[in-house]
């Protein structure tokens, strides 16, 4: 396993960070055992959760398998979706970020997280009173550093420039969605996280499943997300998507490589990604996308697999000034 520095922190991570969002669902504890020994086998050290994965039973069940190596482990969880239906149990209120991160410690059992990531962006709490609940938590302990997830560049950048001119902690590390089906990160994201010195750790790198190849616009397996579950149906709903992966799947083929270690080996090759977030429901899953360690991504082979889909268009759509 290869290991690179987390963004400005000092700290080293794997080039792989294992998301947890299956323990206590899809995956029940003794699989999510499995995978997890499976992961600390190949060197894997950084794994990703949040307060609202399986109802915080994820948390949990990392919580106790952590325990004997806390210490060599880098963890992280989040807040701010809702944890109920009243109305104070969601958002980025201090109110609710310091009742989030206690619950967080209680069930992960340990007395510290070592990136906390504030899950999406909040509008009705100010961005300084967000940073200033973070540094509170840093200045206690709870927390190492602070994350942020699902937020548009301006608003990064905008927390960056308010962390300097209050002197507050500042996020330290970014989780965006990435992969070769959405690359929207790609036009502003991964630039300000590369000049910020930020690190990154982008989720979802084989779309929800589509790049693993067994996926057809009309036929997928009755059990898997894009059969069940409404967010993953609508976030890749259009047929371009599995037309996409299609093609993939057979240059995957072409390469010698199966298409998830391909998919989850591109995202990793940006010069801006630190480590993949990669996910499973069994080992078998899981192995897949270690095979992305053994991929010899070059650069042209990433822009063989960039081709498949249009270049993301720039933000300022001056194409003229595309370097």
């Amino acid at each position: 396993m290869e290991f690179t520095t987390l963004g400005r922190t000092g700290v080293e991570v794997s080039r792989l960070c294992f998301g947890t969002m299956s323990f206590g669902d899809i995956a029940d504890a003794d699989m999510s055992g499995r995978m997890f020994n499976r992961c600390r086998d190949i060197g894997i050290n950084f794994f990703d959760c949040a307060n609202t994965y399986a109802g915080g039973r994820s948390e949990e069940i990392l919580g106790a398998l952590i325990k004997p190596v806390r210490d060599e482990i880098v963890l992280t969880t989040k807040v701010c979706s809702p944890v109920s239906d009243r109305p104070n149990d969601k958002g980025l209120s201090r109110r609710h970020i310091l009742m989030q991160v206690e619950n967080s410690l209680r069930r992960l059992d340990t007395d510290r997280i070592d990136l906390y990531f504030v899950h999406h962006f909040d509008p009705f709490t100010p961005i300084p009173d967000v940073l200033r609940s973070l540094d509170l938590l840093v200045q206690q302990g709870k927390i190492r550093y602070a994350g942020v997830s699902n937020w548009a560049a301006w608003q990064i950048a905008l927390s960056l420039g308010e962390s300097a001119r209050l002197d507050l902690t500042r996020f330290e590390c970014i989780q965006p969605m990435y992969s070769l089906l959405k690359r929207q990160a790609e036009v502003e994201i991964l630039p300000l996280a590369q000049d910020q010195g930020l690190g990154v750790i982008p989720y979802s790198p084989m779309a929800g499943g589509i790049l693993s190849g067994k996926y057809r616009w009309d036929e997928r397996p009755a059990e898997s997300r894009l059969a069940v579950n409404t967010m993953y149906q609508a976030r890749y709903g259009e047929e371009h998507y599995f037309d996409t992966a299609t093609k993939f799947a057979a240059l995957a083929g072409e390469l010698g490589v199966s298409a998830p270690a391909l998919a989850v080996a591109w995202v990793g090759y940006h010069p801006g990604v630190t480590a993949p977030i990669i996910g499973a429901r069994n080992l078998e899953q899981l192995n897949s996308s270690l095979e992305a360690l053994d991929v010899g991504m070059t650069d042209e082979v990433w822009q063989q697999v960039a081709s498949l889909v249009p270049v993301p268009p720039m933000a300022t759509d001056r194409e003229d000034d595309r370097g």
